[in-house]
């Protein structure tokens, strides 16, 4: 097992050829070692090299609301009031803590996605 650090995206070619190869291996074994190490590898230089950027938090909301088959009567159960969820997906209203907490309970979005800013 030869393994080093993942710097360059030929590094990161090469090491995705050799998970490939190893993917099956049984853990416990030198070839499981070398998969897991491998894959803390690539994962931390595709964390800094490929970063994905959150997704808007109006969107992310249209989204899962159109996911579960909701519409804005079911989003207005959630955040308390029609106009309020109108107001929010026409982008007329900031979320407040307390309709993140019950966006986040009700449609299941990560907080993170919703508190940012839009």
């Amino acid at each position: 097992m030869n393994i080093n650090l993942i710097k360059t995206e030929n590094d990161y070619n090469q090491a995705l050829e050799r998970l490939e190869i190893i993917f099956d291996s049984k853990k416990g074994t030198e070839q499981g070692d070398e998969l897991e190490l491998l894959g803390m590898l690539i994962d931390q230089y595709e964390n800094e090299n490929f970063r994905i950027d959150l997704p808007d938090p109006i969107e992310a909301i249209k989204f899962r609301m159109e996911q579960m088959g909701y519409n804005q009567n079911d989003l207005a159960k959630i955040v308390g009031y029609k106009s309020r969820a109108s107001e929010i997906l026409n982008r007329k209203r900031k979320l407040s803590l307390e309709m993140i907490r019950q966006l986040h309970n009700g449609l299941n979005i990560p907080t993170d996605v919703l508190i940012q800013t839009y």
